[in-house]
């Protein structure tokens, strides 16, 4: 017993002299937030301290750069005068898209030996369906592809979308003559027959709020008019004759039918030359038979 005092004895000396790890510890109630739009969210943060009693508090949001919420005691930028503090726990009032984010609450204590705590809360604001746009073509030809779009680029989390013709819902099925993508928000035609036309409609929605739907429209589908069609085929006619045209020349070049004779005839003409001058006729030797005196 005696031995085991002389053992702790040194050993409680040290623990005495040694200095205690003060520090301060930050912590949240709730890391992820959803609150729907124009509503509040309350972004817990929770300290303690060992010997400080006045921390000092700092909330900052994280994007592309680091923005300060809340500085020297005080709410700077967008949340100036719709924001307020309690302890260290934020309250952001009718939050919107752009107040989506991650946020640090940071607590300094001097006055403690680690003197630095941190925690981070992420926001996730969800924003009901907004309308769609819808792009749906006036009219198309018998026979021709089509394509129909529809946007909601604002609902958060993303929209998933329906169509409608006639005001009844399109369930697309291997025997359907169109196909539907409800992610991306398409409505494809392989190939448009008259049946098709009608009154087209798109409706959005994301469970955070009601659907919306855009205003419907009309779809048209028209044949190839007489004139277009003889057109079209008169095009037809006259490149297949041009290509097959081509081949032939083609083809007899191949086979030397279309070179050129290199003997060729001279095309110059003959000019025949100047006849020859008339013949100087044998002067016969003159006798002078009389004299003449002047």
């Amino acid at each position: 017993m005696d031995a085991m005092k002389i053992v702790a004895l040194p050993l409680l000396i040290t623990l005495m002299q040694s200095p205690v790890c003060l520090s301060v510890t930050v912590s949240t109630s709730k890391p992820k937030v959803e609150v729907h739009e124009h509503t509040d969210a309350v972004l817990s943060c929770e300290f303690r301290t060992e010997k400080d009693q006045s921390p000092r508090i700092e909330w900052k949001k994280r994007g592309k750069g680091v923005t300060f919420v809340y500085y020297d005691q005080k709410f700077n930028g967008p949340y100036e005068g719709r924001a307020k503090i309690e302890g260290a726990t934020l309250t952001i009032h009718s939050v919107t898209q752009k107040d989506s984010g991650e946020y640090r609450c940071e607590v300094t204590a001097s006055k403690d030996h680690v003197n630095l705590g941190e925690v981070i809360v992420t926001l996730n604001v969800l924003v009901p369906p907004h309308v769609p746009s819808c792009e749906v073509p006036g009219s198309v030809f018998v026979g021709a592809g089509l394509d129909l779009q529809c946007k909601d680029k604002l609902s958060v989390p993303p929209a998933t979308y329906r169509w409608f013709k006639d005001n009844k819902a399109l369930t697309a099925t291997p025997d359907t003559p169109y196909s539907i993508d409800s992610n991306k928000g398409t409505l494809k035609f392989k190939s448009v027959s008259k049946t098709d036309a009608g009154m087209y409609r798109c409706e959005s929605s994301n469970n955070v709020g009601a659907p919306k739907s855009c205003v419907a429209q009309q779809l048209k589908v028209t044949e190839y008019p007489l004139n277009m069609t003889v057109l079209i085929a008169g095009a037809a006619g006259i490149l297949t004759l041009t290509l097959l045209c081509c081949i032939c020349v083609c083809v007899c070049r191949r086979r030397g039918c279309c070179k050129k004779n290199k003997k060729t005839k001279s095309t110059k003409s003959y000019n025949p030359p100047p006849p020859p001058p008339p013949p100087i006729r044998n002067l016969k030797h003159y006798k002078q038979t009389q004299s003449f005196m002047i």
